[in-house]
């Protein structure tokens, strides 16, 4: 067996779900998710099947997320993966909805960071054993860095298409 880290594309102002499914109907069960949640976005979703023909199948409205999607699924080479770019919209808007589509399995990463996939590779084929999602965590938290992260979850309130009020009233404190 051979681990290998796939680094994964993700487009200038997008975000990524990546995730683990297993049935054909994926493509097209999370497209309808997609569409009905962000309408207003730009998204893309494609999928890996394992048995069969071991197709890349894909749904979405942009054609260059679309083949970016692809290239990543590709390069991961893992069957039953699911990959989902967006342009738009925040993966809180739709990531509780996918989590409810009855093929999904597993979500690995919903994120707008640099991600790499680490990968097992045998005869058989390749699976993913995890993500790396972003950089390594530095300093803790101060005073400024607090009242810089309410700001900004204010900001996004009000300004986006959903709602993070649960978010903003939770660190609010007493």
């Amino acid at each position: 067996m051979e681990i290998k880290a796939v680094k994964v594309e993700i487009p200038d102002g997008c975000n990524i779900i990546l995730g683990q499914t297993h049935f054909i109907k994926t493509a097209e069960d999370l497209y309808e998710i997609l569409a009905t949640h962000i309408p207003h976005a730009k998204f893309v979703i494609a999928f890996t099947e394992a048995s069969g023909p071991c197709l890349i199948r894909s749904e979405g409205n942009d054609e260059e997320l679309r083949q970016t999607c692809i290239r990543n699924l590709q390069n991961i080479g893992a069957g039953h993966v699911f990959c989902i770019l967006m342009r738009g919209a925040f993966p809180i808007s739709v990531l509780n909805a996918i989590k409810m589509c009855q093929e999904v399995c597993n979500i690995y990463c919903a994120t707008a960071n640099p991600v790499e996939v680490i990968i097992a590779e045998t005869d058989q084929g390749r699976g993913i054993l995890g993500v790396i999602d972003g950089n390594s965590p530095g300093e803790i938290e101060g005073d400024e860095d607090i009242a810089a992260r309410k700001k900004f979850l204010r900001f996004e309130a009000e300004g986006s298409s959903f709602s993070l009020s649960f978010q903003v009233t939770s660190l609010a404190g007493p």
